[in-house]
């Protein structure tokens, strides 16, 4: 069974992948068919676990592909901090994505953060809308990693070296840097 790891973004799930990367009865990805079109999209090989916030994008296509089929984690992480990391990358990326491609520029006075808040509850009501039939589903809060990721080594029956996987959690991967202000 295929695990895929839904999230706007900016959530720890280039962590999750690192810790993921310490189970033996699982391979595990980020990003890993970003830039593939068609069926080689969501291709992926049998037990896998991928992490890809743009497979939000695709979750039409990741709902006739793998159904009730694959397992789901839902990662969050608190609405605010999360929409404050969009918001440091404004001019790149899937905020620049955002902003100049689905607002159309949008609109005098919007700032970073509005434009992320928006961003983040438009993907998080899409994924939720996703997951409401799904027999097979956990939700992760980045703010309780070391608890969630033991519900989910358990929940997928994850072989391998726990404390290592867990110990991941411990180091911060892809942080965007803070701004003064």
């Amino acid at each position: 069974m295929n695990v895929f790891v839904l999230t706007a973004g900016r959530s720890g799930s280039t962590t999750f992948i690192a810790a993921c990367r310490h189970i033996t009865n699982y391979s595990a990805g980020h990003e890993t068919r970003t830039r593939l079109v068609g069926p080689a999209r969501l291709a992926y090989p049998p037990r896998h676990i991928e992490a890809d916030n743009r497979l939000v994008w695709y979750l039409g296509r990741l709902d006739a592909a793998y159904g009730g089929n694959a397992r789901y984690v839902h990662l969050i992480r608190e609405r605010l901090a999360c929409a404050q990391s969009f918001a440091r990358r404004a001019d790149f990326g899937i905020m620049q994505a955002w902003r100049e491609g689905v607002l159309l520029g949008g609109e005098p006075g919007q700032t970073a953060l509005d434009l992320a808040l928006d961003y983040l509850d438009s993907v998080e009501a899409s994924i939720r809308a996703f997951l409401r039939d799904k027999p097979h589903q956990l939700h992760f809060r980045l703010e309780r990693a070391a608890e969630d990721f033991t519900r989910f080594w358990d929940w997928i029956g994850a072989e391998g070296d726990f404390d290592a996987a867990l110990a991941e959690w411990q180091r911060r991967y892809n942080a965007s840097e803070a701004t003064a202000g």
